[in-house]
């Protein structure tokens, strides 16, 4: 059966150390790409599948974001406080947990960028996570396809979706590109404090529970401040 996640987690905490020198001054979720900053980006698609509640962690330049975000109802932001100490990606979402839920969740990079096809790739996302057979659905971006990212890739994904985690001299098809759907129950015995997320899905990799979503459209790799300008044209033609 599909799921429709009502609740979401959005990772806004980040130092943005390669987009100085924007970040110096403002945290990398308020970085403005087609006139809107990125947090913007990424909450209006949450509401746009559904989502009523996202929680947005902290940490760098917390009190832009929560002035930001104070005025907005779709979805309600419930701010996770991170500001007193380094958790990662992981631990973020450990902290979070309470105000998340026991259904699965969305997950998203507040930095994450892409346009939709004919579909929303959130509701593609809710569709196609089955979480008997799935811990974690990622979406995946097309590296031969994605604006701004010239890496090796993230992963390989077989005919049914289960994906393979590319190995040290590897190049693969597929990058992850900032939006998932996961279980609370896989962080059942996750570690304390401090921890990647990486961790969780090399786990849920290794008991065949990690899959992907191959994203229909484009994603905009925006990690850099020279790579604002290639999103921003795109994102323009897209909508003219």
């Amino acid at each position: 059966m599909p799921v429709t996640p009502h609740k979401a987690m959005v990772l806004a905490a980040g130092l943005g150390v390669r987009m100085r020198p924007l970040t110096d001054t403002m945290p990398k979720p308020l970085v403005s790409v087609a006139g809107q900053p990125l947090l913007d980006h990424v909450l209006d698609k949450l509401a746009g599948a559904g989502v009523s509640e996202a929680v947005v962690n902290v940490h760098y330049l917390p009190d832009q974001i929560i002035e930001h975000v104070k005025p907005r109802s779709r979805p309600h932001v419930i701010i996770s406080d991170e500001r007193d100490q380094v958790l990662g990606t992981g631990g973020a979402v450990v902290k979070a947990l309470p105000l998340l839920g026991d259904a699965p969740f969305f997950h998203l990079n507040a930095d994450t960028m892409w346009i939709d096809g004919v579909r929303s790739n959130l509701a593609r996302l809710a569709e196609t996570f089955d979480p008997a057979r799935m811990d974690i659905l990622l979406l995946m971006a097309p590296t031969a396809s994605s604006i701004g990212y010239s890496g090796r890739g993230d992963y390989s994904m077989l005919p049914d979706g289960a994906l393979r985690k590319r190995r040290e001299n590897q190049v693969v098809p597929f990058v992850y590109a900032g939006a998932a759907i996961m279980s609370p129950a896989l962080f059942a015995d996750a570690p304390a404090g401090e921890f990647s997320l990486t961790k969780m899905f090399d786990r849920a990799n290794e008991q065949e529970r990690l899959f992907g979503l191959r994203l229909d459209g484009v994603w905009m790799h925006v990690g850099t401040p020279d790579a604002i300008q290639a999103a921003e044209d795109a994102y323009l033609e897209s909508v003219a």
